[in-house]
C-alpha cells in the first residue's frame, strides 16, 4: 500500500471507523468485517451518486417549519428557521462560498437521520462565539531592528517606479480577432499609439477661457449642426445605424432625417434637470404648459422609437413637476411668468381654472399645502443632486434605466401629488369661495389617505407621504379651532373655516347661541347649499355657489364638529361674562404654558408611531408577547370557526395575526356568549381613522368638557340658572301654590261677584301683593298683560281668561335658555291650569245651603198646589246635586292628572337631566324637550285639539252650572238641567272612548290614569 495517497489512507481509516460504529464488529481480521470493508470500498470507488437537490431540501425545511407552526411550537419553528439559515450562510472548511452543494448535502443527511421534530422536546442552548485574537506585535519594528525611517507626509503612497510606467506604455493590446469576439475600439484607438496628448495651459482671466471650457468639457449638442461626438464602434453601440440601414433596405419610401445625436449621459442630466424644474432644455421643450420631446434627438445605442417612448414617459412626470412648481410659485408670489391662456382641451382645464383664481392673496390652507409641497420637492431635489454628482464623478456606471429605477418611488409619489393637486385644487371652479376650496382640499387628502390605506403594505410609503402632507395642510384649521376653543375668538380673516362668525349679532344678545355662527355644508350633487338651521348647534346656511359638482364639508371634523361648536361658543360666552373666579394674571400664565392643539396632535402621533418602532430590546419582548397572544388568539378563533364547521389551523393562525393589531380583540372574542357577526365593521377600521380617533379627537373632547363644564358651573353658581328655572315652574306651572292661589282667587272672586276684573292695574297689584309676601326677589320681574281677543272667535265663558299673559323678565345670559318662545309655551300651560282652577273653584264655592233656602221659599209658594209640586222641586234639586258631584269628579280627575301625573313627575325628570347636562346646548335641548313634553301631555297640541275642545266644553258647562246654582231655584228650569246632563254625558262618553283607544294602542301611556279615572266616573253615571 505504499502507492496509496494520503486521501486514500484517510478514507480507509474513516471507512473502518464507520463499519465499527454501524456493525459493532471491532476485529479487523474478522471475515464479516472484511466483507463489509470490500462492500464499502466498492461503493465508494465504482458507485455513482446523484448530487443533492437543493430545492427538495429547501421544501423539506419549509415543510418542517409549517408543521411546527401548525402544532403551535413557536419557539421550535423560530429556532429551526434561524439555525438553518445561519448554517446555509456560514462557510465550511475546505469549501468556498455559502449555500453550496456541501451545505445542502449535510442538511439532507441530517434530515434523513432525524426523527419527527414535533415529538421531541427542544430547548436552544446559547452559543458563545470566541473572539478573534488580534496580533498586536509590531513585526515591522522587530524586523527593522528598531531602525526609524522617514516615510514623508503620505506614508501609504507606494514608491514611484519609472520602469513600471515605461513597461505599461509599451504594452500592446491583446488581439481577439481569432476568438470571434469583436474588439471594442474607439476612433482614438485607431490613431497611432505613439501620439501623446499635448499639455494644455489655461488661465481664468483669458478671453477665450469659456470657449475652451465648452469645447473641452461637453460637446455643444444643443446647437444646430453640432459636431459628432466620438463613441464606440461596437455593434451594440451602433444599434441606431443598424436599424436605419434596415429601414432603408426594406422600405423604399424611407427617407432619413437629420438628427441631433446625444449621449446617454446627456439624456440623464437633462432628465434630472427636467425633474428639478428647469424649463430651458434641449431634449425636452416646454410650450403652453405642456412638456414635449424633440423628434430629432437620438442616441447611437437605441432606436428613435424606444428612446422617444422612454422620454415621453419622463415628460409626463416633468409636466406634473412644472404644474406643482407653478402652483407653489403663484401661492408664494414668486411667479415670474403670466398664466397660460385657457384651452378647450380637457387636459389643460385644470391648469386654466387654477391660475385664474389667485388674484386674491392665498389663504392659509393653501399656504400650508404649498409649504408641504416645497419640503417634499426640496428632499426630491437633494436626491436628484446626489444622482448628478455620481454621474459627474464617474466612479460607477450610471444608465438611464438605472436612474429611472432609482427614481421610481419618487415618480410614483409625484403622480399621487399631482392627482391630489388636480382633484383638490385645480378642478375647483374659479368663482368658488375660500371655505369651499379649503374644505375640498382637506377632504381630498383625507379620502386619498383612506383609499391608499385600504390597500395595505403595498402603499405604505404613499400613505406616509399623504399623511405628512395632510398634517401640514390641516395646521391652519387646527390653529383656528385652537384659538376659538381656548380664547373664544374665531380668527379667520380669509373666511376659509367651515364655521364663520356672524358679526351682526353681539355676544350679549339673547339670540347669540342660535344665530352667531354659520356652518357651511355642501352636498355632492349640488344645486345649492344645504341650509342647516339647528337651534342646538347654532348653525345656519352657507352661501349658494354655482357649478354642477361641488366638494363636501371637511370629513375629519365631522365626529367632533358638535364639540368644536359647543366649546367655541361656550368659551366666547365665558370671555364676556363677569366670572367671579376668573383672574387675568393666572389665565395669562396658564396660556403661556399651554401647548396648542396642533402641537398636542403631533406629539400624540409621534408617540403612537414610536410605540410601533421601539428599541430592539423592547422589540424582542414585544415579539415574545405577540407570540403568546398569537397562540392564545389562535385557540379562540379556532373555537369560533367551528361554528361554521370549519377546522383549518392555518386559517385560525392567519385570523389571529390579523386581529392582533386590534387592541380590543381579546375583550370582544374571549366572551363565552359572543357570536361572530360578519357584518360588523368594528374590527376593520383603517389605521388613519384610528390615528385621528386616538391622537386628535381626545384633545378636542377634553377641551370641550373643560369649556362647557366651566360655562355650566358659571351659569349655575354666578347667574343662578337653576333658580330662574324653578321660578318659571313656580309661577307659570303654579308649583308655588300658596302664592299663586292668592293671585287667581282674587280674580275668580271678582268674576263670581260680577265685578270687572280685566284691569291691568288690578291684576298687577294682586300679582305683586301675592308674590311680594313670599318671594320679594321676583316681584320686580313678574308682570301680567292683557291681550285683545279675536272678535270673530266664538266667545265662551271659560275663554275669558285667554286675554291674560304672564311675563317674567329673565336676565342675560339666562334668556338663552329661557327664551321668548319658551315663555309662550309656559303661558299656554298657565292658561290651561287657570281654566281648570277656575272650574274647580266654582264647584268648590257652591253651597247646599243656597239650594236649601231656595227650596223653602219654593215650597212656601206652592203649598196650596199639593204634594206633587213639592216632589218635583225636590227631584230637581237632587238632580242638581248629582250633576255637581259628577262635574266635580271630572274636574278633580283632570286636575290631578295634570298636576301630579304630568307636571310633577315630568318636573322631577327635568331636574335630574339638568343636573347631568354637560353643555349649554344640551341644557337648552333638555329644557325645550321638557316644555314640549308637558305641552303635548296637557293636550295642547294641534293634533289632539278635538280632545281639548271636549274638555273646554265640560269646563264651560261647569261655569254655567255654577252661575245657575248661584242664581237660585227660580232662575233655571227642568229643561236646562236636562240639557246640561245631556251635554256632560256626551262629552264624558266621547272623552272616555277616545282615551281608551289611545291607551289600548299604546301611543299615549301617560293618559292611562286619566282614562281610568274618567271611566270610573262614567260607570257611576
Amino acid at each position: 500500500m505504499a502507492h496509496w495517497t494520503k486521501f486514500e489512507k484517510e478514507t480507509e481509516r474513516e471507512t473502518k471507523t464507520l463499519i465499527r460504529w454501524a456493525s459493532g464488529v471491532q476485529d479487523e481480521d474478522d471475515h464479516n468485517f472484511q466483507l463489509a470493508l470490500k462492500f464499502a470500498w466498492s461503493n465508494f470507488k465504482f458507485h455513482t451518486y446523484l448530487d443533492v437537490d437543493s430545492h427538495k431540501v429547501t421544501r423539506s425545511i419549509n415543510g418542517i417549519y409549517e408543521k411546527l407552526m401548525i402544532h403551535s411550537d413557536m419557539k421550535k419553528a423560530e429556532s429551526w428557521a434561524r439555525l438553518t439559515e445561519e448554517f446555509l450562510n456560514s462557510p465550511l472548511m475546505n469549501t468556498e462560498g455559502t449555500k453550496t452543494d456541501a451545505h445542502y448535502s449535510i442538511l439532507s443527511l441530517m434530515l434523513l437521520l432525524s426523527g419527527p421534530p414535533s415529538n421531541t422536546e427542544y430547548v436552544e442552548r446559547p452559543r458563545l462565539k470566541e473572539a478573534e485574537v488580534r496580533d498586536t506585535f509590531d513585526w515591522a519594528k522587530y524586523l527593522m531592528e528598531d531602525e526609524e525611517l522617514d516615510y514623508g507626509p503620505y506614508p501609504d503612497t507606494p514608491e514611484w517606479s519609472e520602469e513600471e510606467s515605461e513597461e505599461e506604455d509599451h504594452q500592446q493590446p491583446i488581439s481577439r480577432e481569432d476568438s470571434g469576439i469583436q474588439v471594442d475600439r474607439t476612433p482614438q484607438e485607431d490613431q497611432e499609439n505613439t501620439n501623446q496628448a499635448l499639455p494644455v495651459t489655461w488661465t481664468v482671466g483669458e478671453p477665450d477661457a469659456r470657449a475652451w471650457l465648452e469645447q473641452q468639457v461637453v460637446t455643444p449638442y444643443w446647437v444646430s449642426h453640432a459636431p459628432r461626438f466620438p463613441h464606440s464602434l461596437h455593434l451594440h453601440s451602433n444599434l441606431l445605424n443598424v436599424w436605419d440601414q434596415y429601414l432603408y433596405n426594406t422600405d423604399p419610401l424611407y427617407l432619413p432625417e437629420e438628427k441631433a445625436f446625444v449621449t446617454e449621459t446627456q439624456v440623464i442630466r437633462e432628465t434630472l434637470w427636467l425633474l428639478s424644474g428647469v424649463k430651458k432644455l434641449f431634449i425636452f421643450q416646454f410650450h403652453e404648459g405642456k412638456v414635449s420631446v424633440r423628434n430629432d434627438v437620438v442616441v447611437t445605442h437605441l432606436t428613435s422609437n424606444c428612446l422617444r417612448s422612454v422620454l415621453e414617459h419622463i415628460a409626463v412626470y416633468g409636466q406634473a413637476v412644472f404644474r406643482l412648481q407653478r402652483f407653489i410659485d403663484e401661492v408664494t408670489g414668486h411667479s415670474s411668468e403670466p398664466a397660460p391662456p385657457p384651452s378647450s382641451s380637457s387636459g389643460s382645464h385644470c391648469s386654466s381654472s387654477s391660475h385664474s383664481s389667485y388674484r386674491e392673496p392665498p389663504f392659509r390652507t393653501y399656504q400650508a399645502f404649498v409649504w408641504a409641497l416645497y419640503k417634499y420637492f426640496s428632499s426630491f431635489r437633494e436626491e436628484l443632486t446626489a444622482i448628478e454628482k455620481e454621474l459627474i464623478g464617474k466612479d460607477e456606471t450610471v444608465t438611464l434605466s438605472g436612474v429611472l429605477v432609482r427614481l421610481r418611488p419618487h415618480l410614483a409619489q409625484i403622480r399621487v401629488l399631482h392627482k391630489v393637486f388636480c382633484t383638490g385644487v385645480a378642478e375647483v371652479p374659479a368663482e368658488t369661495t375660500n371655505v369651499v376650496r379649503a374644505s375640498h382640499l382637506l377632504n381630498t387628502l383625507y379620502k386619498a389617505i383612506i383609499e391608499y390605506d385600504s390597500v395595505g403594505e403595498a402603499s405604505e410609503h404613499t400613505v406616509a407621504l399623504l399623511f405628512s402632507l395632510w398634517t401640514e395642510t390641516v395646521r391652519p384649521y387646527l390653529e383656528i379651532v385652537d384659538e376659538w376653543i381656548v380664547h373664544g375668538q374665531l380668527f379667520d380673516p380669509a373666511r376659509e373655516f367651515i364655521i364663520q362668525r356672524n358679526k351682526d349679532v353681539p355676544v350679549n344678545h339673547r339670540d347669540f347661541w342660535y344665530a352667531t355662527y354659520t356652518l357651511y355644508s355642501i352636498s355632492e350633487p349640488v344645486e345649492g347649499e344645504d341650509r342647516l338651521t339647528d337651534a342646538g348647534s347654532g348653525s345656519s346656511a352657507g352661501e349658494q355657489t354655482s357649478g354642477g359638482r361641488q366638494p363636501t364639508m371637511v370629513s375629519f371634523l365631522k365626529p367632533v364638529l358638535k364639540q368644536i361648536i359647543m366649546a367655541g361658543k361656550s368659551m366666547q360666552l365665558l370671555k364676556n361674562l363677569d366670572c367671579k373666579e376668573s383672574m387675568p394674571a393666572d389665565s395669562a400664565s396658564r396660556d403661556a404654558e399651554r401647548k396648542s392643539l396642533y402641537t398636542l396632535f403631533l406629539e400624540s402621533v409621534q408617540s403612537r408611531l414610536c410605540r410601533r418602532d421601539d428599541s430592539p430590546q423592547d422589540a424582542v419582548t414585544e415579539q415574545q408577547a405577540t407570540k403568546r397572544s398569537l397562540i392564545k388568539m389562535q385557540s379562540i378563533v379556532a373555537q369560533h370557526l367551528q361554528i361554521d364547521d370549519i377546522h383549518d389551523p392555518l386559517l385560525a393562525i392567519n385570523f389571529a395575526r390579523l386581529y392582533l393589531e386590534q387592541s380590543d380583540f381579546h375583550e370582544r372574542f374571549s366572551g363565552g356568549e359572543f357570536i361572530v357577526d360578519r357584518s360588523s365593521q368594528s374590527v376593520t377600521c383603517q389605521s388613519f381613522e384610528l390615528t385621528l380617533r386616538s391622537c386628535l379627537y381626545p384633545h378636542i373632547q377634553h377641551r370641550y368638557i373643560q369649556c362647557c363644564g366651566n360655562l355650566m358651573t358659571t351659569l349655575k353658581k354666578d347667574y343662578k340658572l337653576l333658580e330662574y328655572l324653578q321660578a318659571m315652574r313656580n309661577y307659570f306651572l303654579l308649583e308655588a301654590g300658596d302664592t299663586m292661589y292668592d293671585f287667581y282667587t282674587a280674580i275668580f272672586q271678582r268674576v263670581l261677584e260680577k265685578e270687572s276684573w280685566q284691569q291691568l292695574s288690578f291684576l298687577n297689584a294682586q300679582l305683586q301683593e301675592a308674590v311680594g309676601q313670599r318671594h320679594p326677589e321676583d316681584s320686580s320681574r313678574l308682570s301680567i298683560f292683557l291681550e285683545t281677543s279675536e272678535p270673530a272667535r266664538k266667545k265662551q265663558p271659560v275663554n275669558n281668561l285667554d286675554v291674560l299673559t304672564l311675563s317674567y323678565k329673565v336676565p342675560w345670559p339666562v334668556d338663552i335658555v329661557i327664551s321668548t318662545e319658551c315663555q309662550r309655551i309656559y303661558n299656554q300651560v298657565f292658561l290651561l291650569l287657570l281654566q281648570i282652577k277656575w272650574a274647580k273653584y266654582c264647584l268648590d264655592t257652591v253651597r247646599f245651603s243656597d239650594l236649601t233656602s231656595a227650596t223653602q221659599r219654593a215650597e212656601g209658594g206652592v203649598a196650596g198646589e199639593g204634594a206633587s209640586a213639592r216632589d218635583g222641586i225636590n227631584q230637581q234639586i237632587h238632580r242638581m246635586c248629582l250633576l255637581r258631584v259628577k262635574l266635580m269628579h271630572f274636574v278633580n280627575s283632570l286636575h290631578n292628572y295634570i298636576v301630579t301625573r304630568i307636571l310633577h313627575s315630568t318636573g322631577l325628570e327635568f331636574q335630574h337631566q339638568v343636573q347631568e347636562a354637560k353643555d349649554l346646548d344640551q341644557l337648552i335641548k333638555i329644557h325645550y324637550r321638557y316644555l314640549s313634553t308637558i305641552h303635548d301631555r296637557c293636550l295642547l297640541r294641534e293634533k289632539v285639539s278635538f280632545v281639548k275642545e271636549a274638555i273646554m266644553k265640560v269646563l264651560n258647562l261647569v261655569l254655567i252650572f255654577s252661575d245657575r246654582w248661584q242664581a237660585g231655584f227660580g232662575a233655571w228650569r227642568i229643561e236646562s238641567i236636562d240639557k246640561m246632563e245631556s251635554d256632560f254625558k256626551n262629552c264624558h262618553m266621547f272623552l272616555v272612548t277616545i282615551l281608551n283607544k289611545a291607551v289600548c294602542r299604546g301611543s299615549f301611556p301617560h293618559l292611562e290614569s286619566l282614562a281610568l279615572s274618567l271611566m270610573a266616573g262614567f260607570e257611576q253615571c
